[in-house]
């Protein structure tokens, strides 16, 4: 029972709180007008009298009374304690990551490098959609399921961690990532369905096209966003030498044209990244595009709190009533 953490049906009551300063004030004036006085020509025999305590508890009488009101008056305020129920409706939306881990993606015009910057704003991204089911698949030479749709996405997160460039063939299949990517969602029941193609090269490897892939998302009516990850120009890529590691610059080579053209298919769009602020920003960007709609239904039920403020104003009127007429009687 906690006063001051309650719901009150009428709250305006508690503005009769403010004749609890007038009542102290009366008391007090009453006591000093009601002080007896007789004059004697020396005090020196009442020295040994001292008062006694009942003398300084007499005024507990006065602050019992303080308290029955107090308790009456949150009584008649009404508390009440509530209980709250919440029906949330989520229009789903399935998201399938297709990222590029070749062996290009260890170029450093991102930091730390490519891929590590992807994977870091990727995770950021799938934190920002508690409500929606979604997947990774994986690409460089051929490619395969990381992680199928879940909204488990601890568990999509530890995955992102074992992603490591170089750890299947090389080579950027592109039509191949999207295609893996949109067999793993074509039969979701979502209303909307959403590829994000990660990558920094041109289609080299696979047996399937991009723009046969995209038609393929387009039967399905899955939509392709396409991010090509690179700055203009060169960048520069690590090389192992027996003397360490060398770093030279490399074109940066994105087919740009393919990438548009599959989002345009799709009815996605296409966004060039060229450091880490702007990947930050597409995948804000496709965040905003792809909202979640959730529609929240609130119900309140309340219950009735005041009878044991009642109670203890009864308790502490009977107390100070048989205190009064008890230990601290007075005869007039």
């Amino acid at each position: 029972m906690t006063i001051f953490n309650q719901n009150y049906a009428h709250p305006q009551f508690f503005w009769l709180l403010l004749i609890m300063p007038l009542l102290a004030l009366w008391y007090w004036y009453k006591e000093i007008k009601s002080r007896p006085s007789m004059v004697f020509s020396t005090t020196a025999s009442f020295d040994k009298y001292k008062p006694t305590a009942k003398v300084y508890f007499r005024h507990i009488l006065f602050l019992l009374r303080l308290a029955c009101i107090f308790f009456l008056i949150v009584a008649l305020a009404r508390p009440q304690s509530s209980s709250k129920e919440q029906n949330i409706n989520s229009e789903g939306i399935d998201i399938i990551l297709s990222m590029d881990i070749s062996t290009s993606m260890l170029a450093e015009d991102l930091r730390p490098n490519r891929v590590e910057a992807s994977k870091k704003v990727a995770e950021e991204f799938v934190a920002s959609r508690p409500q929606d089911r979604i997947g990774l698949v994986v690409f460089a030479g051929e490619s395969f399921t990381q992680c199928p749709l879940t909204t488990d996405h601890s568990v999509l997160k530890n995955l992102f961690g074992a992603i490591k460039s170089g750890q299947i063939k090389d080579g950027t299949a592109l039509g191949e990532g999207l295609a893996t990517a949109v067999n793993r969602i074509k039969d979701s029941k979502a209303k909307s369905k959403v590829v994000i193609l990660l990558t920094d090269g041109v289609n080299n490897s696979g047996a399937i096209a991009p723009l046969t892939a995209a038609e393929i998302a387009e039967t399905f009516k899955v939509r392709v966003y396409t991010i090509g990850v690179g700055t203009q120009g060169v960048a520069p890529y690590p090389f192992q030498t027996p003397y360490g590691t060398q770093y030279q610059n490399v074109p940066v080579d994105i087919d740009e044209a393919t990438l548009k053209a599959v989002a345009r298919k799709t009815g996605g769009q296409y966004f060039r990244a060229t450091n880490n602020k702007k990947l930050k920003a597409i995948y804000t960007e496709i965040d905003k595009l792809e909202k979640t709609k959730i529609e929240v239904t609130e119900f309140r039920k309340y219950s009735e709190q005041y009878l044991p403020y009642a109670l203890i104003a009864g308790l502490v009127l009977i107390l100070e009533i048989l205190l009064r007429y008890s230990l601290f009687r007075t005869i007039p």
